[in-house]
This record gives structure tokens, sequence and C-alpha cells, in this order.
């Protein structure tokens, strides 16, 4: 048997997520599916996460176990002629058995972009959440430090979330600007069922003024339930990459 690490780009406008959901068409099923076709049998492929319904990826990791022998160019090529046109593997290599795509992972890469601007793009508009009204970047900056380090992000998740544990680190966060597109770069041990969305979220009430540069201490440290966090879209999120 031998072990093989994936790395998957999509886009997820069309899709529930990466994990198989009752109610339409996920990432995982598309590629188990393409895999099946190039190699005539079943595959699981495990994944370093989920990512929920409409978030994009350009580094998701995945692995599967496989009795084929098939060149790694077959792993690539190959099962890109079965996907469709907004999934692709980019990146194939063999792996150890101790190798697992989710216990493995040391950490990962979020990116979640914003348009500031009046009208929306139709060439943005699948990637990055519109914000009409004017925010203050230097607050935001400022209270996005309180983010660094070991927190209790139990405040900054939404419903359903399975995680055994709030604890989470965030290494960094990082602002850049791309004409009238704000990245927001943000590396951490792990996260929570939509915790960077909360977290956007909250930086632009912070940037639009609603809240005070203080409020995320105040989440962290749960004591801000006066107020509902914003969540930020989906589709301005995008896992970047995963490293082990």
């Amino acid at each position: 048997m031998t072990r093989i690490k994936l790395i998957i780009a999509y886009d997820g406008t069309n899709y529930v997520g990466w994990q198989y959901q009752p109610n339409g068409i996920s990432v995982q099923q598309r590629l188990e599916q393409a895999l099946q076709q190039l190699t005539g049998i079943i595959h699981t492929v495990y994944s370093a996460g989920r990512t929920d319904s409409g978030v994009h990826a350009r580094g998701m990791v995945c692995h599967l176990t496989t009795e084929r022998n098939l060149p790694l160019s077959a792993w690539r090529e190959g099962v890109n002629r079965f996907l469709p046109d907004d999934i692709a593997v980019r990146h194939v290599e063999l792996v150890d058995d101790q190798f697992h795509a989710r216990f493995s992972a040391r950490g990962k890469h979020y990116r979640y972009t914003i348009l500031r601007d009046q009208i929306r793009s139709p060439l943005e508009r699948k990637n990055s959440w519109l914000v009409k009204k004017p925010v203050d970047l230097e607050r935001m900056q400022q209270a996005a430090q309180n983010f660094i380090g070991q927190h209790d992000f139990a405040l900054f998740r939404t419903s359903g979330c399975s995680a055994k544990t709030t604890i989470r680190e965030i290494f960094s966060i990082d602002f850049s600007e791309e004409g009238s597109l704000l990245h927001i770069d943000i590396r951490g041990s792990g996260f929570l069922r939509n915790m960077i969305r909360i977290m956007v979220g909250t930086l632009i009430e912070i940037g639009r003024g609603k809240r005070s540069v203080a409020e995320i201490q105040r989440l962290l440290e749960g004591t801000g339930y006066e107020a509902v966090p914003l969540t930020a879209p989906a589709h301005g999120l995008c896992l970047m990459e995963v490293w082990f």
C-alpha cells in the first residue's frame, strides 16, 4: 500500500464545502469520484480540515492510501482529467505511512479579501467581500494584535462546531493592500468553525467605529456578550497553505 499526499485548489462557489453534506455536492465528493474514474476503485481522502460552503482553497492538503501502482503524474494529470474546471490537483508526492493530512498539520494560513469600493466588481465578486463604507485600517491593525497568541475563541465560532476545545493559537495577522483590495492573512495552529469569518467581521465593525479597539480583548475574555460579532461572508475566505 502507498500513501499519497495531494494539494488541492478549488473555487468553493458551487460546493457545500469540502466535506460530504446531505444538501449538495462537496469538493471531497468530486475528488473521490475522479479518483474512482481514474483507478476503478473507491478511495477515501482525508483532508487537513473542512472548509465551509463557499470558501475557496489554494492549498488544501489531503492524503489517500492506495494499492494502485501509478506514476505520480497520473495522480495529478489523470485525476485532473476527471475533475470539473473549479477543482484541480496542484501537487502530489509520496509520504510515509505516519503522515496524516489532519493530525500531522502544524498550522494553517488563511487569507480574507475585502473589496473597498462603492460599486460591485464582476471580476472580484466570487472571492472578496464588498464593503462600501470606509473603514479605518489603522484601528483594524491595532485591534488585530489582540488576537495574537493563545486564547479561548469560544465567542468566535458558530453553532454546530464540534471542536473538543476552543483554545487556539494565532501566530500572526498581516494586512496588505492591492488597489481597492484589502487582504488579511491569518496564520494559526488551527481554527474553529467560522472563526476567521467572525474575527474579520469584528475587525470590520471596529474599522467602521461600531466597536472599540478593546472589544476583542473582552470577547476573548468571554465578557463581550452585549452584541454578537458580525460574521463575514464565506466567499472572501481562502485557505492558502497548510504546513507540517
